[in-house]
């Protein structure tokens, strides 16, 4: 099965890593292939605090790319970008935690709107409205779209890699993709986020599906469901934090 590159050289260099693993072809695939971090570094950091240096993202990025280009082979039956992405994705993500660049405060409101989601949704059996979650925390309106604005640019870590792959389970599943135990995990990781997935409120569901499986950018989403970026943001924000408290409940993750 062939690879498909763009150009005859890139397929020699594809061919001289595959079958000779010839060191100065999988450095040529990495320059080649760098835009890609640059892209996925650059949704990722979106939002994120100023003291978060996109440098750092891109650097840790290209662990992700390196694995990909070292574990990658056309066997696998997709296009390499789409092998690839989670995995450059996770190691920004592995960077970000490492750097642990969160303020206390805003982890604290995010363990807040995590339980009143929590409680609310047990008592009602619905997930709850923003109204309903700003009066079970004591605030009003524009303090919870100020709360959640706040923990938007946090909201990147284990989760929002299981909430790739439950939206793009074909890129991760595959066969070789790490350690038997961690293709386990990753695995029923995916299939019990898809089901969380699903009993979402359709706009939030509509959200994670457009930012995670089609890779739209919330302004694109925003333009798509005729709402602000903020607002996009702020759904994606508490879709996620909803997933969190359902996990958390099964206690997963």
């Amino acid at each position: 099965m062939s690879i498909v590159p763009e150009d005859a050289d890139l397929q020699m260099q594809w061919t001289r890593w595959l079958n000779r693993r010839n060191m100065a072809a999988r450095d040529h695939l990495i320059v080649h292939y760098s835009p890609l971090v640059k892209f996925v570094a650059g949704r990722v950091g979106a939002g994120l605090p100023s003291s978060v240096d996109p440098g750092d993202l891109v650097s840790s990025g290209v662990f992700g790319l390196i694995d990909a280009i070292e574990r990658f082979g056309p066997e696998r039956g997709v296009k390499f970008e789409t092998f690839a992405v989670p995995r450059i994705r996770g190691a920004v993500y592995d960077g970000l935690r490492k750097l642990d660049w969160v303020p206390r405060s805003i982890r604290s409101r995010a363990r807040s709107v995590e339980k009143a989601i929590s409680e609310i949704e047990h008592k009602e059996g619905r997930a709850p409205t923003d109204e309903e979650l700003a009066t079970h925390l004591h605030i009003s309106g524009d303090e919870l779209t100020r709360w959640l604005a706040a923990i938007a640019s946090t909201t990147v870590g284990p989760l929002d890699r299981a909430i790739a792959a439950g939206a793009a389970p074909a890129a991760l599943d595959g066969p070789g993709s790490g350690s038997p135990a961690s293709v386990v995990e990753d695995r029923e990781l995916g299939q019990i986020m898809r089901g969380e997935i699903k009993k979402l409120p359709d706009r939030e569901k509509l959200v994670l599906s457009l930012y995670y499986d089609e890779g739209l950018t919330l302004a694109e989403i925003g333009q798509v469901l005729g709402v602000t970026e903020s607002r996009v943001s702020q759904i994606h924000t508490k879709s996620v934090l909803h997933l969190r408290s359902r996990l958390s409940a099964a206690g997963v993750g």
